[in-house]
């Protein structure tokens, strides 16, 4: 789902910075005016949920790797817009610190997996729970969302990757950027989602959402001002949320030490190919002109790993160090929350 630097034009890339700046602001701005402190720290888990759960790869046919988002949870939990401003913020890390990714292709990405997943399964998750019958409808309703949602951003990426090689070729016939077209994009980037990374995020939406409402349902964006009233009182609330917080950290620490397993699947998600393994991967007889000689950016610890260190270690202390860096934006961004007048008593 990351598409790296060089497999997509520059014009490409800016064209999708133009759709998402104003994104991002009018996000940024309703969670800053529609959020408490409180809030914001469970913004910055779910960030930090979502950073995490990327780096967890499982095998797809085909011999590549597929992984989830978590961006229909958060846009479940606390809104779309969050998880806009959530998801946006990890992969801006992911380009940043581990080369996951990339710069130019930011916008891209951040549409696909920031905006499209979200808002997707947001929408759906609303239509479903009114045209669903009682019993099961919540489960079934948070399942589709976040299995849909996601293909629609998988589906998103191949058209992305597939009209390059229609606008952009050289002399010789010969694409710039990515080479394959919608008769390949297309298949190989939902077959893998359908089958696997869909249900991968189907589930741990289900998992999670279901989690969150047994134990604080009043943080669920539909349901915050009724069970606000509804629910046992202000200490009930509070030991309710404390509760939470703490099965949250728990759970990042977890899946943090966890999170070598996504070493265990071989190969590389497909169309995620370094200049130096291209041509192996894709069976072609050349490399793309910019693919091989275009924009690189030297991320601090690249693939999540340090030198020196064993996989799993590096794959680790990566994790730790995701973690550490979005709880702190995130708490500034609690701190913009407090200087707007925002408390925990909203």
């Amino acid at each position: 789902m990351h598409i790296p630097d060089n497999f997509i034009s520059p014009s490409t890339g800016a064209l999708f910075y133009v759709i998402m700046i104003p994104v991002w602001v009018l996000c940024l701005r309703y969670v800053i005016r529609n959020s408490t402190p409180e809030k914001m720290a469970y913004l910055g888990a779910g960030a930090a949920f979502s950073f995490l759960i990327m780096m967890f790869n499982v095998p797809t046919p085909g011999g590549t790797t597929a992984h989830g988002v978590g961006g229909a949870l958060i846009a479940l939990l606390l809104g779309p817009q969050y998880a806009t401003v959530a998801v946006s913020v990890a992969l801006l890390l992911q380009a940043l610190l581990f080369g996951d990714g990339g710069l130019i292709t930011l916008g891209a990405n951040c549409f696909n997996m920031a905006f499209v997943l979200p808002f997707v399964a947001y929408g759906l998750y609303v239509l479903l729970r009114k045209v669903l019958p009682d019993g099961w409808k919540e489960r079934v309703a948070e399942f589709v969302s976040g299995y849909i949602g996601i293909t629609l951003a998988a589906f998103c990426v191949a058209l992305e990757l597939g009209v390059q090689p229609l606008l952009f070729k050289a002399a010789d016939g010969q694409a710039l950027y990515f080479p394959f077209t919608f008769n390949v994009t297309i298949p190989a980037m939902l077959i893998p989602h359908l089958a696997v990374a869909s249900v991968v995020e189907g589930l741990v939406t289900v998992v999670v959402v279901e989690f969150v409402r047994r134990t604080a349902p009043e943080i669920i964006e539909d349901n915050a001002r009724v069970n606000f009233a509804e629910t046992a009182g202000a200490d009930g609330k509070q030991v309710a949320h404390a509760g939470l917080r703490k099965s949250a950290w728990i759970a990042l620490a977890v899946v943090a030490v966890l999170s070598p397993i996504g070493l265990l699947a071989t190969g590389d998600a497909w169309g995620e190919w370094g200049a130096e393994d291209f041509m192996s991967a894709t069976g072609l007889n050349y490399v793309p002109q910019y693919i091989a000689h275009g924009f690189s950016w030297d991320a601090l610890l690249p693939d999540y790993s340090l030198q020196g260190l064993p996989d799993i270690a590096g794959y680790i202390l990566s994790a730790v160090i995701g973690i550490a860096v979005l709880t702190i934006v995130f708490r500034l961004l609690a701190l913009a929350v407090s200087g707007n007048g925002k408390t925990s008593a909203r």
